[in-house]
Formats: structure tokens, sequence, C-alpha cells
């Protein structure tokens, strides 16, 4: 399944209404950013990544297309560097592809900060590598964790991510979908501040 296919699914999990303040952890080159832009530009948007250059990138995409959507540098485990992530100040956190490059500690740490930025009631909508749906979805996986590392992805593999949040204090904590792709299963999550 292509990317845009996914992440079109995942913005419509997320199902973003005017006026909400939506964070975008770990937003890359902003592809996800602009596209719940395109779903709602009355929405205020803000994408969040520690790479300097793949925000560049982000902010020159927004720029070409006319986009309202803010791209700061930070850490997802330690966002605290950053003065618009203030407690309480997001309705919707969304993160894509994000988790599986961090350590069980950074998950712990970025899930931690996720419910921190959330209002009571906002919700963290997550699509990462999950538990694959069968063995033929496994096998292409261990591509996946030879490059990213096999500590930081085995919490994906087993499908612990729900735990982690619900260890955070997530409360209706759900995988909401399952994707096949060519490289594994993608997982999709929701949690409730």
């Amino acid at each position: 399944m292509r990317d845009r296919v996914w992440k079109g699914l995942l913005v419509e999990q997320v199902s973003p209404t005017p006026g909400e303040r939506i964070l975008d952890v770990g937003c890359g080159t902003g592809t996800l950013t602009l596209m719940l832009h395109r779903a709602c530009p009355e929405c205020d948007l803000l994408g969040f990544d520690a790479d300097a250059n793949v925000l560049a990138i982000a902010r020159a995409k927004a720029a070409a297309a006319n986009a309202r959507v803010e791209f700061w540098q930070g850490r997802a485990d330690d966002p605290t560097n950053v003065p618009m992530l203030r407690s309480g100040s997001f309705d919707k956190i969304v993160s894509s592809l994000l988790f599986h490059h961090l350590s069980t500690e950074q998950k712990r740490r970025a899930f931690s900060h996720c419910l921190r930025l959330l209002r009571p009631g906002g919700e963290l909508h997550v699509a990462d590598w999950g538990r694959p749906a069968n063995a033929l979805l496994r096998l292409p996986f261990y591509l996946i964790q030879v490059l990213d590392g096999f500590p930081n992805t085995t919490d994906n593999v087993r499908g612990l991510l729900p735990e982690l949040m619900r260890d955070a204090g997530f409360c209706h904590v759900a995988e909401t979908r399952r994707v096949a792709t060519a490289l594994g299963s993608l997982s999709f999550y929701r949690g409730v501040k």
C-alpha cells in the first residue's frame, strides 16, 4: 500500500475539524501535516521533528502549497525546548512511523509528553509498524529491524505500543486498523487523555 493511501486513512481517523489545534510529532518532510491541512484548512497545525534537514523540506512544501502550517525542531521524547508546546494546548496529536525509531524508554517519555500536551479529552493517533498480521508479513519487517535496529523495533513487532500508551495514562486505547504493506503490518492506534 502506498504512503499517501495509508496516510489518507490516518487523516480520516484523525477527522480534523475547524478550530482544532493539531500537532504532528515526527512530521518528517510534512506530507501528513499538509494532508491534514488540505482536509481542514481551518485547523491550527504544527509539525514537529528532530531533523533540521527534513524540516527545511517540510517548510518548502508548505510554502509551495501556500499552507498556513508551522514546523518546529525538537525531540519527541523531550520537547521542552519548543515554547509553543505547552501543557494542554492541543486537541489532537498525530504521529506516523516515528515510534519504531525510539528506544522503549524514549517511547515512554514521548507518550508521556503527548499526554501532557493534550487537552482533557484530546486524542492521540499513531500509525506505526505493529504486530505482523501473519508470517508472510513478518519476514519483510526484518529489513526494517536491520535498518532501524532490533532494540527500537521490538516493542512494535510485539504489538506493545498500546500497552505503552496505557502506561503513559491514555485511556480507551485501541488498535483501530491494520494495513498490510510490502514491508510489514502498519497498525493504527487511538488513545484519549
